[in-house]
């Protein structure tokens, strides 16, 4: 597996090594040995969780503001442009985003650490998007911010308007949320 940083200090592209012949392929998506020798990191992760899309689906940009949790997501089906902005006051990162393409071909997984606003958008007819938290879902500390957010300026390569959840059209602005320190 490679490790690829990105603009955004803790933010993580983990390309793994793929073997494929004639009758398919394997990898390894996850190897804590791996993970804690390329990354540095010793992260535990208590759930996994798996969620199906349509095109222009949107979801985002959540955290969690007590319980934070970090986050290694990966798609298995499609593709979805994958986003994390940097909500950290005291960061010098703070209030910029980074986005990648993550697909079922390219099998790239993105690293969100806690501290960051996370969402994605599926840019195939349907995708199906995996993850893994370093903590439990917990819906009362969960948070939104406006996926457009125009402080933020995120280029979400839709082909239509976003499908959104109720959640996600109350999303607060970047200058009005609760965000750390």
């Amino acid at each position: 597996m490679q490790c690829i940083t990105t603009p955004l200090n803790g933010v993580l592209i983990l390309e793994p090594k793929v073997f494929g012949d004639d009758r398919g392929f394997f990898f390894e998506s996850y190897n804590e040995r791996a993970w804690q020798r390329l990354t540095g990191l010793e992260r535990r992760f208590v759930q996994h969780n798996h969620s199906r899309s349509a095109r222009n689906v949107l979801r985002g940009l959540h955290y969690q503001i007590q319980h934070p949790q970090g986050k290694l997501v990966r798609v298995i089906s499609g593709e979805v442009y994958d986003v994390a902005v940097d909500i950290r006051r005291s960061s010098p990162t703070f209030g910029r985003w980074f986005g990648a393409t993550l697909s079922a071909e390219n099998k790239r997984q993105m690293w969100v650490p806690e501290g960051f606003a996370h969402g994605f958008c599926v840019t195939s007819d349907h995708a199906e998007f995996l993850y893994l938290t370093t903590d439990y879902w917990a819906p009362e500390f969960e948070r939104t911010i406006a996926w457009d957010d125009p402080a933020l300026g995120i280029s979400w390569p839709l082909s239509g308007e976003p499908l959104l959840s109720a959640k996600d059209t109350q999303g607060r602005l970047l200058a009005e949320a609760e965000l750390f320190e």
